[in-house]
């Protein structure tokens, strides 16, 4: 005799039913984050259950590396490019720095090249100087005889032939230049330093009352004209502008670094 298994809401699943429920049951944790670890073992064990790469985790896990990779890597080049930025910054400080100490050196060299052409000029203007250049004393000063009406020789005499350049000794100012009798053709200049210088006999004069003249500007010829037995420089140093204020022209000269 044959029997029939019952039909309706009282017929038992079969085992595909369960098996099926349970992959079921598996992929639904498995969708809401729960590692297939923490099933049962019975669940976990069983060869239909959805592997773990088909979860998504393990690609969450890749792009969330790739993305902490490319910040790191864009952190670095930021910070190199910072790096790179305050180096160059440093190196223009540095450079500007060096380039204003060397403007500042150049122009302490161009100050100090003027300071030592200004005391060069001052020293120039300054200095004192033969009357006639590489000449020297042929009769001294205060040498007696009757050449003179004082009866002594109230300078000097350089040797010169006629014609030879007469220089300043030093710089001054012209106050008389014309014939001075005994002397012949003189000049008298009166010296910064508030003396006084007198050149005669000369053949020519070159400059005027007034004018100021230079240390070792040529101011006439020498000659020997006046109260003279031959061409020579008569040379003296004085007080004041008159005669008979004379001063050793030797010792004078020697005072002002000339060599007599």
């Amino acid at each position: 005799m044959a029997f029939t298994r019952a039909t309706g809401k009282h017929r038992a699943p079969s085992r595909l039913s369960r098996h099926g429920a349970r992959a079921v049951g598996v992929a639904a944790l498995a969708t809401t984050g729960v590692i297939g670890a923490t099933a049962s073992p019975a669940l976990a064990a069983d060869s239909d259950a959805p592997a773990v790469s088909t979860t998504g985790l393990t690609q969450a896990v890749t792009l969330d590396t790739t993305l902490a990779a490319q910040i790191e890597a864009q952190a670095e080049a930021q910070q190199h490019q910072a790096d790179m930025a305050a180096k160059a910054a440093a190196r223009a400080k540095a450079e500007a720095e060096a380039k204003r100490k060397a403007e500042a050196r150049a122009a302490e060299v161009r100050e100090e090249k003027a300071r030592a052409a200004r005391a060069a000029e001052r020293a120039r203007l300054d200095a004192f100087h033969l009357p006639v250049a590489g000449s020297y004393v042929t009769t001294g000063y205060r040498s007696g005889g009757s050449l003179w009406s004082s009866g002594s020789h109230s300078g000097v005499d350089f040797r010169a032939a006629s014609g030879t350049p007469v220089v300043a000794v030093g710089a001054g100012t012209v106050v008389e230049a014309g014939w001075g009798g005994a002397y012949g053709n003189n000049i008298v200049l009166r010296m910064a330093d508030g003396t006084y210088t007198q050149y005669g006999h000369l053949s020519s004069i070159g400059v005027s009352v007034g004018r100021s003249v230079a240390s070792g500007e040529q101011i006439g010829l020498s000659g020997s004209t006046g109260n003279s037995t031959g061409p020579h420089l008569h040379f003296e140093a004085r007080t004041s502008p008159e005669y008979g204020s004379d001063m050793d022209p030797v010792a004078y000269l020697r005072a002002h670094g000339v060599r007599v």
